[in-house]
């Protein structure tokens, strides 16, 4: 076995839910130890850091696990396996800001937790917007807002803006 590489040898899923699944794994270490690993299975999401004329698309919304509305840039999950990445970055956009890009840059992607979670969130910087028209999925209120790039770097030194995925997609965005 590989240093460093640890084997599944038993994997039972403990709970199914609708954004997620969790599941209880035996593991071996590659030093012989075995131990368990409680994952979260999660399909993954996009971010999209869309800028146009210097401002930058963002959105507030009430995050409950935080109890507190966050400024982040629009971003969503996958809708199912196999969806096309790019395709599910359009669709958030709009859905989310009413605009659609006609340039795409992708920027990589980003594991979000690791230690204890599958979900792989794709970062994407769009450019040439044009407005269309918001729809938001059932169930979900936020609010669009545009907010000047400088601006929205000083949020992010002053702790205004603390989501992980909206400054890993910003500091890739804008090679900082």
């Amino acid at each position: 076995m590989e240093k460093l590489f640890e084997k599944t040898v038993n994997s039972q899923e403990i709970y199914k839910g609708r954004v997620f699944t969790v599941s209880r794994d035996d593991v071996e270490l590659s030093n012989g130890y075995k131990t368990i690993r409680e994952v979260v299975h999660h399909n993954g999401g996009v971010v999209i850091a869309a800028e146009e004329d210097g401002k930058v698309l963002m959105v507030r919304q009430f995050r409950y696990p935080a109890k507190e509305i966050l400024y982040e840039l629009p971003a969503g999950k996958l809708d199912k396996q196999g969806e096309e990445i790019l395709d599910a970055a359009k669709r958030e956009l709009e859905e989310e800001t009413g605009h659609t890009a006609q340039n795409w840059e992708s920027l990589g992607f980003i594991w979000t937790s690791p230690g204890f979670c599958t979900e792989k969130l794709y970062l994407f910087k769009a450019s040439n917007l044009s407005c269309s028209h918001q729809h938001l999925d059932e169930g979900e209120v936020l609010e669009y807002v545009e907010i000047d790039k400088n601006e929205v770097f000083q949020m992010i030194k002053n702790g205004k803006i603390n989501d992980s995925k909206t400054i890993c997609a910003l500091m890739r965005a804008y090679k900082l």
